[in-house]
């Protein structure tokens, strides 16, 4: 018994990828998720506003998400007639079942927390390029006590765009964005299981080391039906 379970490990060693880039990371984690992260994801969340490093507003937000990039936010109740929408590659903000705002401006979020299994594996390379990530660097570091892989930088300092991939579970930890002479800093934590995948229930956001929003998500459901209009900025107030 000792000995066919010393071969047992020895062939799991020996047939597990060997993550020397950006690239590997990537491909494994497409591997695991592909056609098992769940398509749609609905939950409310108790968001949390500071300014200089103090609390100064607390609202509750409903969610719902259709991946690869559709994200509806309704401020305050679930048939609020305030939130904003982002779709594709364009952000509509609606006051009063009115759209009042839009934008080029698409929510990258969606894309590292589920999106990109969605899509085909070419383009997710292609669309870390247009987010300003370089593939080519990559490192292995230690996040929380845990091991991570890092996307789009050769060290922890390094002042570039990088995205953190906690090992075992091959989900996004930590995203850091240096673009247009800001540092934004976001932490992804306390992931629960859904189904064949996860969902961080804790994130918190950062603008040049300061906090400025913390999110705390409930009522996570995966895969409820969707009425696909709430995502149209064309049908609002109708």
């Amino acid at each position: 018994m000792k000995t066919l379970t010393i071969l047992l490990v020895l062939v799991f060693h020996f047939n597990m990828p060997e993550i020397k880039t950006s690239g590997d990371v990537l491909q494994s984690m497409y591997k695991r998720y592909h056609n098992q992260w769940h398509k749609s994801l609905t939950f409310n969340q108790t968001t949390e506003r500071y300014r200089n490093d103090s609390l100064v507003k607390t609202d509750t937000w409903y969610e719902t998400i259709v991946y690869p990039d559709l994200l509806r936010i309704d401020f305050g109740s679930a048939k609020s007639s305030n939130g904003v929408i982002f779709r594709h590659d364009s952000t509509y903000v609606f006051k009063n079942n009115k759209i009042v705002r839009s934008t080029k401006d698409e929510n990258e979020l969606i894309f590292f927390l589920g999106g990109m299994y969605s899509m085909p594996y070419e383009k997710i390379l292609s669309h870390f390029a247009e987010l300003h990530y370089d593939l080519a660097k990559f490192h292995v570091s230690t996040w929380k006590g845990k091991p991570v892989y890092v996307l789009g930088a050769n060290a922890d300092d390094e002042k570039v765009n990088q995205l953190w991939i906690d090992q075992e579970k091959q989900v996004a930890v930590r995203f850091i964005k240096y673009d247009n002479n800001t540092k934004e800093e976001g932490l992804f934590e306390q992931q629960v299981a859904l189904k064949n995948a996860w969902s961080e229930t804790k994130c918190s956001f950062y603008i040049n080391d300061k906090i400025l929003q913390v999110e705390s998500y409930h009522n996570l459901v995966a895969d409820a039906p969707v009425d696909m209009t709430i995502f149209d900025p064309a049908l609002m107030g109708k």
